[in-house]
């Protein structure tokens, strides 16, 4: 037990170590970003990377993988912080950043959302997600970090913001290409040394000992309106009255934020497990992932961070770089928050376009380019939803995206299921015809399954026969319901054979007479119907 808990700890700890480094420097610039768009300071954003990482990286379901802020969620958060701003401005005792309050009691809130799912074991949902859905996302997050770093190609001067030109596009394309030249060339030469980590190492001397004058990590910060990596960390501690005493009449935004932040995070960071599973060959624990995620946001509310979930550019980074283990992850967050306190002079001059080579090469390796060899290969319905998540995704955000493309799947599963219903019809010696079924009856098959029968003409004596159908749901159980009433009413005959002992209770809970109509067979199927339970209870 012992020895199998150091291995999910660190299989390898030069490369765990190595490749936390590697990880916490490119964790930097994002946290940043995402603390910008979501309207808050920048140290809310990197000591919510921080919380995040380090719990979740020691109690998660998946070794390897990283967490920290991340642009979904913090989409998400700008109407509620927005919103807490209007409110506090208005009080007659004006409260400064009250919508940062807000998203601190609202991510206590996620996190219980967050842990109850786990604790109700809902993520092992996540496999019910089709390969087309899991590659149209992979391709639109591809998509989504290749745009989101274009925005270092800006520069800033006075509040406004244009895109380099000349020179200063020059040595940023230049810089960028030779951060990805290393990545792409050192691992063939040795795999002993990270190629990420070497690149800004490289790149970062460069410019640092030739005194090039580009965008670093520093100025970054400075030309998004904050003051750098120094200050102190936000918390709410101090006015939770004055808070709450805000909060009146304002929950339902609070709650309705809570339970959007917590679905968006689940879903990514669930598919980023199953994305890592199959880069690793190796299988993680969805519900325990949900626990950790929960309680890492609940952290992030009692101490002030901005919250997130699981980064698949990030984890996709510590697995290519050797990070296995969970010391990995631990190293990232713990060398984060050595750089915010201790660092952040030196990690202020890494230049922005060693950053930006590093997620390009992370673009590069996301992308499912096996997806246009396989695009006309594969069922146009499944072509049709891969590209639909994959534009979805970059248009709107990754929940949405696989949401919206399960439901497709779904829609498209069924509409083919409820054309598979078929009826083969015979007579016996004795007259009786006999129905053989053949084909699932559920709610999509359900009118194909009663055009079947021909109540008029058929004779007196009539069988249906269910050996190679199987009835799935309650729609199924009433069409047969239906039929077997519309023969009776015309004075006919009707016997059903072959069914389960789950869909004989149901038809005689509701017609009891119809003992009299089932047959039992020793070779009768054994399976349930989805809704006996609720059947039950209406």
């Amino acid at each position: 037990m012992i020895r199998k808990t150091i291995k999910n700890f660190t299989r390898n700890p030069k490369n765990d170590i190595l490749s936390g480094l590697t990880v916490a420097l490119a964790l930097v610039p994002e946290a940043v970003a995402f603390a910008f768009v979501a309207g808050i300071d920048p140290l809310v954003g990197l000591y919510g990377a921080f919380m995040m990482g380090i719990v979740t990286s020691l109690f998660g379901g998946r070794p390897g993988m990283i967490s920290g802020a991340t642009g979904a969620m913090a989409v998400v958060m700008v109407h509620l912080i927005q919103k807490g701003n209007e409110v506090g401005s208005a009080l007659d005792t004006p409260i400064d950043n009250l919508g940062l309050q807000w998203l601190f009691i609202t991510l206590l809130l996620v996190g219980g959302i967050q842990i109850s799912a786990g604790i109700l074991r809902l993520g092992k949902f996540v496999r019910l997600i089709p390969h087309s859905v899991m590659m149209g996302f992979v391709n639109g997050l591809a998509i989504v970090i290749f745009l989101s770093q274009l925005g270092m190609f800006k520069k800033t001067v006075e509040g406004e913001s244009s895109w380099l030109q000349g020179t200063e596009l020059m040595v940023m394309l230049g810089l960028v290409l030779l951060t990805m030249a290393i990545m792409f060339g050192l691992p063939k030469l040795t795999k002993k040394i990270p190629a990420a980590l070497t690149a800004i190492i490289v790149v970062a001397a460069i410019v640092i000992f030739g005194k090039i004058d580009v965008s670093t990590v520093g100025s970054f910060i400075r030309d998004g309106g904050g003051d750098g990596l120094q200050g102190t960390l936000p918390s709410f501690q101090d006015q939770i009255f004055t808070l709450f005493y805000t909060l009146k009449g304002h929950w339902s935004i609070i709650l309705s934020t809570a339970f959007i932040l917590a679905a968006v995070g689940l879903i990514e960071s669930l598919m980023t497990l199953s994305l890592i599973d199959e880069m690793t060959e190796s299988r993680g624990s969805g519900n325990r992932e949900c626990v950790a995620q929960g309680g890492a946001n609940i952290l992030n509310g009692l101490f002030g961070g901005m919250g997130g979930c699981a980064m698949i550019g990030q984890s996709i980074i510590n697995i290519n770089s050797g990070g296995r283990g969970r010391l990995s992850g631990a190293t990232a967050a713990i060398a984060l928050l050595c750089f915010v306190l201790f660092g952040a002079p030196l990690i202020e001059q890494i230049p922005i376009a060693a950053l930006v080579g590093v997620m390009f090469m992370v673009v590069i390796g996301t992308f499912a380019w096996s997806s246009f060899r396989i695009l006309h290969k594969i069922p146009k319905s499944d072509a049709f939803v891969l590209i639909a998540v994959s534009a979805i995704t970059v248009w709107q955000d990754l929940a949405i995206a696989v949401i919206a493309g399960v439901i497709m799947s779904a829609l498209t599963f069924a509409w083919k299921n409820a054309t598979m219903i078929r009826a083969r019809k015979s007579v016996k010696e004795d007259g009786t015809k006999v129905y053989e079924i053949w084909g699932p009856l559920f709610f999509g098959s359900t009118t194909n399954f009663l055009t079947k029968f021909d109540v008029r003409n058929d004779p007196d004596n009539v069988e249906i026969d269910f050996i190679e159908s199987k009835v799935s749901d309650h729609s199924g159980v009433e069409a047969m319901r239906g039929i077997v009433n519309k023969y009776q009413a015309a004075g006919k005959k009707v016997t059903l054979t072959h069914l389960s002992p789950d869909c004989k209770a149901l038809l005689l809970k509701r017609n009891p007479e119809f003992d009299q109509v089932i047959q039992d067979s020793i070779d009768d199927p054994r399976y349930y119907v989805v809704t006996d339970i609720l059947d039950s209870e209406v």
